[in-house]
């Protein structure tokens, strides 16, 4: 059990935080010229948790559970200059569900989790715009710390319109190899926004208008124009074969991380066993291991 160095019982208080599967849509809010990118990331039941042990000390974590990493450090240090508050003896713990550089916002996610343990730890009322205060000093942001679907702004940390809870996608997606910096291909995302302008500016319209009638089906067609749009870019070695296939495994649409490494399919009912079986199968043809998971509120 753990305990405080007088050695009554610690008790731990943990923020948490949902990641994402990449993006719905990413492009310009606005087509032409140097236009905001603007995304609807893609929550999924995949977590962040960020824990600590007012009195703990240093040796008193549970093993293999590291402290809190560079960016949730400073995440913590702005926290609490913002309030003028000191923190208390204790110890950090976290733990995490999302892969590093993929398109799962595991960063943003384990600032956001530390920020919700700080708020518990001086009981003090959850406050977004100190959230997003934090978040933009720190780096470009998904919009993990909203409990709803976003039309978001990452750079300039604004939310355009709350798109709400009424969607929910069941997923069969896989991580290809390597990375992208974010940061080093925007300059050539701003290029491809301004020549496909108004396919984006149509992609966009539909996506939100599946989401003010709570259509899946069409918020799933728009996600695959935006994936189509984004490989002709940033393209994904699985991406034209998933696409082909998918009417095969009945998917509704197929989704990426625009600037990630993630590649699958939108599926508005849950897949049978079978169908799982069918999807795993395929996905290890390709070279890859099928994970499965839920997005999405609904």
């Amino acid at each position: 059990m753990l305990t405080t160095p007088g050695g009554d019982p610690a008790r731990w208080v943990s923020g948490v935080c949902q990641g994402t599967l990449g993006e719905l849509f990413q492009g310009p809010l606005r087509p032409g010229g140097d236009a905001d990118i603007a995304i609807v990331s893609f929550p999924v039941d995949r977590h962040s948790w960020v824990y600590f042990a007012p009195g703990a000390g240093s040796g008193d974590a549970p093993p293999g559970e590291p402290p809190l990493g560079a960016k949730a450090a400073t995440a913590a240090r702005l926290f609490l200059e913002h309030f003028g508050l000191t923190l208390p003896p204790g110890r950090w713990s976290t733990h995490s569900d999302l892969h590093v550089g993929v398109g799962m916002a595991s960063s943003t996610a384990d600032i956001v989790a530390t920020v919700r343990c700080l708020f518990r730890i001086f009981s003090l009322p959850y406050d977004t715009g100190a959230v997003l205060r934090v978040l933009a000093a720190i780096e470009r942001a998904d919009s993990v710390f909203l409990d709803e679907f976003a039309l978001y702004l990452s750079g300039r940390h604004r939310v355009v319109r709350r798109l709400g809870t009424g969607v929910g996608f069941h997923t069969a997606f896989v991580m290809e190899p390597g990375t992208v910096d974010t940061a080093a291909v925007t300059p050539v995302l701003r290029r491809h926004y301004r020549r496909c302008a108004t396919e984006y500016e149509r992609c966009l319209t539909d996506l939100l208008k599946g989401f003010a009638s709570g259509d899946p089906a069409a918020v799933a067609r728009a996600a695959t124009f935006s994936s189509v749009l984004s490989q002709e870019v940033l393209p994904k070695d699985t991406f034209e074969t998933v696409l082909a296939h998918r009417e095969e495994f009945g998917a509704d649409g197929v989704f990426v991380a625009h600037t990630g490494s993630l590649v699958g399919y939108l599926f508005s009912c849950r897949p049978a066993p079978s169908l799982k079986g069918e999807l795993s199968a395929f996905f290890r043809s390709l070279g890859h291991q099928c994970s499965f998971a839920q997005g999405g509120y609904a």
